[in-house]
């Protein structure tokens, strides 16, 4: 049973992705606007997010390769869908443009004509198939109420506005987006790995995992509602160090750190800024915002307690046993292994 435990925490450790995937789910921002029979879809990704063959055409795209426009503008005609009604939008021209900005993101623009002004209009998004089964869409679509939002997956593609009317229910999309956000976001995981493997009791153990939530949870708000901003060039090799961190204070420290929980909050302030990214760029009204961050906070908490439910009754059988030095190192130099790996990325890889 001892050899089963260990073998339980280093897979985790083993299952854990390389530098570059972090996080697995890449998210694309849209924006969708009609005026009269005219839709304007715009959609901006990062290339190097995205499966192989859409990382390797659309940076050429952007810098004018004929094939690869060709390419993708074919995509963006295929692979988003709109009706007006009953009635098909026929796509006309495609624009796929790089960032001036010099951050990598490639933006696609296609216009379509309805064969009237739409008053409900359903979309269909498949970007899916081309840019890999953990690609998500973020879609603010413009209306004459306001502003609505959308998120598309590939289970979940569609969707229909009544535009200027209807309301698109985007708390439920934005609760599965955090959630798949946490459960993909591999460095969260570990630091909660880190901190978990030396927690001590149970009492201790909690006051942990409530510190990191409520930590998080503040400046997750504050992040989305535009009261603090923190580049991510600063919060990702922040948030690769916090896993270093804790994880060397496991192999360093003969006790359990005592209050540790302090420690957790700290670092939990910063992996709110971390989770903010998701939705951030989106700046939606603060009616929108509202239900998108409660559904999206409520999204991730679900993620995290399922992942605790699962590491809490093994971490408490564990306490005290002779297993347990060897699991907390092994565990803790893995961790270590994939913290300084993308603290180097992300501080001297990554524009």
């Amino acid at each position: 049973m001892r050899l089963a435990l260990l073998a339980a925490f280093a897979s985790i450790v083993a299952l854990a992705p390389g530098a570059s995937d972090a996080h697995t789910t890449s998210t694309g921002l849209a924006t969708i606007a009609a005026s009269g029979p005219t839709v304007t879809y715009r959609l901006t990704v990062v290339p190097n997010e995205l499966g192989d063959e859409a990382a390797r055409l659309l940076p050429l795209a952007a810098d004018g390769d004929a094939a690869a426009v060709e390419r993708i503008a074919s995509e963006v005609r295929r692979r988003i869908t709109f009706r007006a009604g009953d009635a098909p939008c026929r796509p006309g021209r495609a624009v796929i443009q790089g960032s001036r900005l010099g951050d990598g993101r490639v933006t696609l623009e296609l216009t379509l004509t309805c064969p009237a002004a739409p008053a409900r209009l359903a979309i269909r998004d498949d970007w899916a198939d081309l840019f890999g089964e953990h690609y998500r869409t973020v879609a603010r679509i413009e209306t004459s109420s306001g502003p609505r939002e959308a998120v598309f997956m590939p289970d979940a593609r569609e969707t229909t506005i009544e535009l200027g009317l209807g309301r698109i229910g985007s708390g439920m999309g934005f609760f599965r987006l955090g959630l798949e956000h946490i459960l993909t976001g591999y460095d969260h995981l570990l630091f909660l790995l880190a901190l978990l493997l030396r927690g001590g009791t149970f009492l201790s153990l909690l006051k942990i995992i409530t510190a990191f939530t409520v930590a998080h949870s503040i400046t997750l708000g504050l992040a989305v509602l535009g009261v603090v901003t923190v580049p991510a060039r600063i919060i990702e090799p922040a948030i690769a160090l916090s896993i270093v961190w804790v994880a060397l204070e496991n192999l360093l420290r003969k006790d359990p750190p005592p209050q540790r929980w302090r420690i957790s909050f700290f670092f939990g302030l910063v992996h709110g800024f971390g989770f903010a990214s998701a939705i951030e760029p989106l700046a939606l009204p603060p009616g929108r915002l509202a239900l998108a961050l409660l559904g999206f906070n409520l999204g991730v908490e679900a993620g995290q307690a399922f992942v605790v439910a699962l590491l809490l009754p093994l971490l408490l059988w564990l306490r005290g046993s002779a297993w347990e030095p060897r699991v907390v190192r092994a565990a803790s130099l893995g961790v270590v292994a994939f913290g300084l790996i993308w603290l180097v990325e992300r501080l001297f890889l990554v524009s």
